[in-house]
């Protein structure tokens, strides 16, 4: 944006007069008779000229340009939301995955404290053979793959914190419990108001200006010019050489090889692009928003069955724990019920992470 500004201003610049000093100097010897004609040559050019170039008519292909320019800058600021709303996007969706690890851990760790606790009750309960020794060791297999399942998810937390760091442009190593994601669905503004959409507009405009740019180019030009200085082949009187210039170069374009109706084309075929573009981006756009909000409300809606569901394993989960501090709960069952208590956690953190996600997805769509 800063560039595009700085452009601007060398239009500016460019439309002053502008000054220079030119010095020639050239000295062509005539030796026993051999040498350049001096008909051609002069003998000798000498100049020293302090010049002023000034172009006349530019008024309107300025306003074109800087409208260019102006285009230029409102399509970097779109393109800067659209980069911030990539970057939250992001940070955002590692941050789910991150806080899902830590939720997922934590409640393997609750699980395993648990299960370590069973373990040492269900092996005094061996060694009084209330139970066979082939039950303690069911349950003490379930136990390590529970313990080596939450060591692999320890690891996973740690790998998508260091992600997550990474993204944020954070270097620490430490690990600091993440906060629950404070995240709500947002209102979406109409497709036309949309940053995404709005780059459709910026280059219809852009598109338009890049033609009447090319219909100025083919205005007769004038420039006026003026010189003063030394300018003398030595030959007569060089002392008296000292003098001044000037004159007018007016350029009239005639016939260019059909460039400009080439041109022309070139501009029709990007517009007609453009028009394809937005029509596609605002169909995919309707279509997307409903496809996520679709998905949104199925996960909802089974997280709802789940957590129904959830009660009636907590329940029997309970029942069976007091049982097996007696005897009276085979271990397969037991396991059986743990296994399924595991699976609906599991899928309830999940769940909560996708709709976490799906609402990052769609307020992605909000600016």
């Amino acid at each position: 944006m800063q560039v595009n500004r700085l452009d601007s201003l060398l239009i500016v610049a460019a439309q002053r007069p502008q000054v220079a000093f030119t010095s020639n100097d050239n000295y062509a010897p005539v030796i026993n008779g051999y040498g350049y004609d001096k008909a051609i040559s002069n003998g000798a050019n000498i100049s020293g000229l302090f010049s002023v170039n000034k172009s006349f008519l530019t008024g309107k292909t300025n306003r074109i340009q800087f409208e260019s320019i102006r285009l230029l800058v409102e399509a970097a600021k779109n393109n800067l939301l659209i980069t911030e709303q990539d970057i939250r996007k992001s940070v955002i969706n590692q941050y789910l995955v991150t806080y899902g690890d830590q939720l997922q851990l934590k409640f393997n760790n609750a699980i395993q404290d648990r299960l370590t606790r069973e373990e040492q009750v269900l092996k005094k309960l061996a060694q009084l053979n209330v139970y066979k020794q082939v039950d303690y060791l069911s349950f003490f297999v379930t136990v390590q793959q529970n313990d080596f399942k939450r060591k692999q998810q320890f690891i996973q937390y740690k790998d998508d914190y260091a992600s997550l760091n990474y993204l944020c442009g954070i270097y620490d190593t430490s690990l600091v419990p993440l906060d629950s994601p404070r995240i709500n669905l947002e209102q979406l503004p109409v497709v036309s108001g949309s940053v995404f959409f709005r780059k459709y507009n910026i280059d219809s405009l852009t598109l338009r200006n890049s033609r009447l740019l090319l219909n100025k180019n083919y205005v007769p030009r004038l420039n006026a010019y003026a010189d003063a200085g030394y300018y003398s082949s030595l030959d007569y009187l060089p002392y008296k050489n000292f003098g001044t210039s000037v004159g007018l170069t007016l350029i009239v374009p005639i016939y260019d090889g059909k460039q400009k109706r080439l041109q022309l084309e070139k501009i029709d075929l990007q517009e007609n692009s453009r028009q394809r573009n937005r029509v596609y981006f605002s169909n995919q756009y309707q279509q997307q928003i409903t496809q996520l909000n679709n998905q949104l409300k199925s996960i909802r809606e089974l997280s709802a069955d789940i957590n129904m569901q959830l009660k009636y394993i907590e329940t029997l989960m309970a029942v069976n724990q007091q049982l097996l501090q007696t005897g009276d709960v085979r271990i397969y069952d037991y396991i059986l019920a743990l296994n399924n208590y595991l699976n609906a956690r599991s899928i309830i953190n999940e769940n909560t992470v996708k709709q976490w996600m799906l609402i990052n997805q769609i307020n992605y769509f909000n600016r």
